[in-house]
């Protein structure tokens, strides 16, 4: 039998973003406050519906651009300040996620360092860094002082918990945690990172010895900093290794 487009529903495809940065030794998302129904006045993850002339990582890399200036990290380029880790997180189909229509949402997770209070756009009527426990409170739901506190709109609670476990799973075996960091860093707010996105406290010297110690994962430059005060501290950038060996465990909280 000849195929037949007609014969299937129509549906739309969008991505939405899990963007992720440590703010004050907290683990923060971008989030937006709806302007146009459906959910209108309730917080959401950046995203939107994929133009027609895209494919999925263009689109992703697309809304980051839009909503945070950034650009997707090219990892055959050299490094560039401006630039974010990007990577598809999942797909997330359920029927009835969105009440205009059917729509398939392809999550994308981002990464990138600590980042300056963002500005709304799109139909957003305002856009902040929250930290993700705030955001994913089930009993209170989310809202700013003054606001009616209500849980994420769509299913972006889900999407957001799975980016989160992505990247605190990640950051055992690869090194992805650089990414939170800028290009020249310390050991010291490398570990805080660390303590930011697993949520629990580091030993000092045991994650010194760990990370200096794991071939390909750290590189000197020569320079040292005093911007976290005290005694000049040591500055690294990223090495070579995407993999970890030994990995970098997870303690148990």
């Amino acid at each position: 039998m000849p195929y037949d487009p007609s014969a299937f529903p129509p549906f739309a495809v969008t991505v939405d973003l899990v963007v992720l940065t440590v703010r004050r030794h907290a683990l923060c998302a971008l989030a937006v406050r709806r302007g146009e129904p459906p959910f209108q006045g309730r917080w959401a993850l950046p995203g939107g519906f994929v133009r027609g002339d895209e494919d999925l990582a263009t689109a992703a890399a697309r809304e980051l651009a839009e909503e945070t200036g950034l650009q997707a990290h090219d990892p055959a380029a050299p490094a560039n300040a401006n630039a974010a880790h990007l990577e598809q997180l999942a797909t997330y189909g359920d029927p009835k996620r969105d009440p205009r229509m059917r729509v398939v949402s392809v999550a994308h997770l981002a990464l990138a360092p600590d980042l300056p209070a963002p500005r709304p756009g799109g139909d957003a009527r305002s856009v902040r860094w929250a930290p993700v426990e705030d955001l994913l409170d089930q009993e209170v739901g989310y809202g700013r002082e003054g606001e009616q506190a209500a849980p994420l709109a769509f299913d972006h609670a889900r999407i957001l918990t799975d980016g989160v476990e992505r990247a605190r799973s990640k950051i055992e075996y690869s090194s992805l945690a650089t990414a939170f960091c800028p290009q020249e860093f310390t050991v010291g707010e490398l570990r805080r990172v660390y303590e930011a996105v697993w949520g629990v406290a580091l030993d000092p010297r045991n994650f010194h010895r760990k990370v200096t110690g794991t071939p390909g994962f750290l590189v000197p430059t020569g320079g040292t900093t005093t911007r976290q005060g005290g005694r000049p501290a040591q500055l690294f950038r990223a090495g070579g290794a995407t993999l970890l060996n030994p990995p970098m465990l997870r303690p148990e909280a």
